[in-house]
């Protein structure tokens, strides 16, 4: 006697081909995404915007803007404190918005989020 499977169920050659060409296309999607998000350039404000800093998507800070109203000789600390959240939350910035949409992307082809 002679089963037949439903479409889809036991992994025919058939199924198998489409399962490839959709790996081959989430890869080429994630690494177009990835060279995009690379490309990005974020501006950041720190210290109610007196320190303004951009950074690229690959982490690279390019400027970095100070008000000149917050520059005291006397306090160089708080100045220098003011510039160190600016590239932090700059750099948490980038993250944040990377992994958002690389986790938008693995939900299109349904890859759970810690296969990334």
């Amino acid at each position: 006697m002679k089963v037949r499977l439903p479409k889809g169920v036991g992994g025919g050659p058939q199924d198998m081909n489409s399962m490839m060409r959709q790996v081959q296309k989430f890869q080429e999607e994630r690494e177009a995404l990835a060279a995009e998000l690379e490309a990005r350039e974020y501006e950041v404000a720190a210290g109610g915007g007196a320190v303004k800093v951009i950074i690229t998507g690959e982490r690279r800070v390019t400027e970095i803007k100070i008000a000149p109203e917050i520059v005291d000789e006397d306090d160089i600390e708080t100045m220098e404190d003011i510039i160190v959240a600016a590239v932090n939350e700059a750099i948490g910035r980038v993250e944040t918005e990377a992994a958002a949409e690389m986790s938008a992307l693995a939900a299109k082809y349904g890859i759970p989020e810690g296969a990334l």
